[in-house]
């Protein structure tokens, strides 16, 4: 088990809190909590039209006093995919969160997009794990 960190000073707010027994030896501490974050989003328009997106999360934690950044809902249009708006619109998420203090960039991508994968390869991003899910 990991050591257990000292909890850095983020705005965070307790609004209920819940104990409940798991065994006769063990309890489960249910924290309800109000925890600062922020999102930015950035898009490209040609000729009018929205070609290209992204959303950069800012999301604080008890772990860690600065941010991390959680890179969503990357979409590029089908009709200029593979012309460089992947590029152009990934890095300025990146400065974003550069420029807010993260101390790390979160991106995630299915499977069935190599491509993707690639370009964020090839934009710094390494092929860190894998993200489990439940659509609820």
């Amino acid at each position: 088990m990991r050591k257990p960190r000292s909890k850095p000073s983020i705005e965070r707010t307790v609004s209920a809190a819940h104990v409940k027994r798991l065994d006769d030896t063990t309890t489960m501490h249910i924290e309800k909590t109000t925890a600062k974050s922020e999102g930015v989003r950035l898009s490209i328009n040609r000729d009018g039209k929205e070609v290209a997106r992204a959303y950069l999360f800012l999301i604080w934690n008890s772990l860690h006093e600065a941010p991390f950044g959680l890179l969503e809902d990357v979409d590029v249009d089908e009709s200029v995919r593979g012309s460089g708006l992947g590029t152009e619109i990934v890095n300025p998420v990146v400065t974003e969160a550069k420029g807010r203090g993260c101390y790390k960039l979160v991106a995630t991508s299915r499977y069935a997009r190599p491509k993707v994968h690639e370009l964020y390869v090839r934009l710094g991003f390494k092929d860190h794990g894998k993200e489990f899910r439940i659509d609820l």
